[in-house]
C-alpha cells in the first residue's frame, strides 16, 4: 500500500478530527507546477531536466505557505494534547482529580495510555508525511529547496520531531511499561518505545509501521554524559539543567528564565532559546530508573554545586545590602 493511501486511512480513522498534511492537495500543486514548467520548456525547446526557477510562482505562492500552515497546526495540536496528558499523569492527589474534572476527561488509566500511544503515532506519521512530500518536491524540481524549507521550519520550531513533548511521551510509555512489569501486571503501554544503549550512550527510540525509526540522543553535548535533570530548549536540543544554566551564563539560583535573550544554544547557536525551556520530568524519571548508580553519583555532585552557588549568591546579596 502506498504511503499516501495509508496516511489518509490513518487520519480518517481518528475519532477526533486532527490537523494533518494535505497530501492530495500538495501533490496536485506539484503536478500543476511540473506541467506548467514543462510546457514552457517545450515552447523554448529546453530539456525537461532543468531546475525549477529559484522563485517558482506556483510553489512559493501555494505549496510552501500551505505546508507551513499545516505543520504549524499539527505541532500546535500535538503539543497542547501531549502537555495536558502528561500534566494529568504527573499530578497527584486532589490536583489530579481537579484536572480530570476541569477538562471533563472521561475514561480510565488504560484510556490515558492509549491516548499517549495515539499521540506518538500521530507525531511520527505526520513527520514521515512531511518528509515524503518535501522529497517529492525536490524530485519534481531537481532541487534541494525542499530540504532548505525543512531547515527553515526547524528554525521556526514547527518541526514536530523537535517537540519536547514527543520525547516526554516516549519516556512516559517506557516508565509505565516498567512499572507494570515490576508490579506483575500485564503492560498495556506502547511497545514501540524503548531505551537503548550504544557504546554506553543512551538513546530513546521509537518505531512505527516497521519501517520508521526515530532516535533521541540522551547525551548532554556540554558535559558529554547522560543528561541529568534534563531540559529541552525551544530549539529542541536537550541538556542537563545545570549545564544549560552554565551555557546561558546564569546561576542555578536564578535559573534559566533569567537568561538574556542574546544567549545562544551551545549546539545550533540559535539565540533566545532559554526562556521557553521545558523540564523533561518523565525523561528524568526514566534515566533515574535505568541508570540508578550514575544518577546517585551525579545527584551528590549536583547537590554540592547547588549549595556552593547558593552560598555565593547569598553572600553577594548580603554584601550588597550592607554596602561592602
Amino acid at each position: 500500500m502506498k504511503f499516501c493511501k495509508k496516511y489518509q486511512e490513518y487520519m480518517q480513522g481518528q475519532e477526533k478530527k486532527l490537523p494533518g498534511v494535505g497530501f492530495k492537495k500538495l501533490k496536485k500543486i506539484l503536478k500543476n507546477c511540473r506541467r506548467e514548467f514543462q510546457s514552457k520548456n517545450d515552447v523554448h525547446g529546453v530539456l525537461h531536466n532543468q531546475t525549477c526557477p529559484q522563485h517558482c510562482p506556483v510553489c512559493d505562492g501555494t505549496f510552501f505557505p500551505s505546508l507551513l500552515k499545516e505543520m504549524s497546526d499539527i505541532v500546535g495540536c500535538f503539543n497542547e494534547r501531549a502537555q495536558k496528558l502528561l500534566e494529568l499523569h504527573l499530578a497527584s492527589g486532589f490536583r489530579k482529580y481537579f484536572i480530570w474534572f476541569k477538562g471533563k476527561l472521561q475514561g480510565s488509566h488504560v484510556a490515558l495510555i492509549q491516548e499517549g500511544k495515539d499521540l506518538v503515532n500521530y507525531a511520527l506519521i505526520n513527520a514521515v508525511a512531511i518528509r515524503k512530500i518535501l522529497k517529492k518536491y525536490d524530485k519534481v524540481h531537481f532541487s534541494k529547496q525542499g530540504q532548505a524549507f525543512k531547515s527553515q521550519a526547524q528554525s521556526m520550531h514547527i518541526e514536530i520531531l523537535q517537540s519536547p513533548w514527543l520525547c516526554e511521551l516516549m519516556a512516559f510509555h517506557i516508565n509505565l511499561r516498567e512499572t507494570k512489569v515490576k508490579s506483575g501486571m500485564t503492560p498495556a503501554s506502547f511497545e514501540g518505545c524503548y531505551l537503548t544503549f550504544n557504546d554506553g550512550k543512551p538513546f530513546l527510540s521509537c518505531e512505527l509501521f516497521d519501517s520508521v525509526k526515530f532516535d533521541i540522543d540522551l547525551t548532554c553535548s556540554i558535559c558529554l554524559d547522560t543528561v541529568f535533570d534534563p531540559v529541552s530548549l525551544t530549539c529542541g536540543h536537550i541538556f542537563c539543567y545545570m549545564c544549560a544554566c552554565s551555557a546561558a551564563s546564569v546561576s542555578i539560583v536564578n535559573g534559566l528564565k533569567a537568561a538574556e535573550p542574546k544567549e545562544k544554544c551551545p549546539l545550533c547557536r540559535e539565540a533566545g532559546v532559554y526562556e521557553g525551556f521545558v523540564h523533561l520530568d518523565e525523561l528524568s524519571i526514566l534515566v533515574r530508573r535505568s541508570c540508578s548508580e550514575y544518577w546517585e553519583q551525579r545527584l551528590l555532585m549536583e547537590r554540592a554545586e547547588r549549595v556552593r552557588q547558593a552560598k555565593e549568591h547569598w553572600e553577594s546579596q548580603c554584601e550588597a545590602f550592607v554596602g561592602v
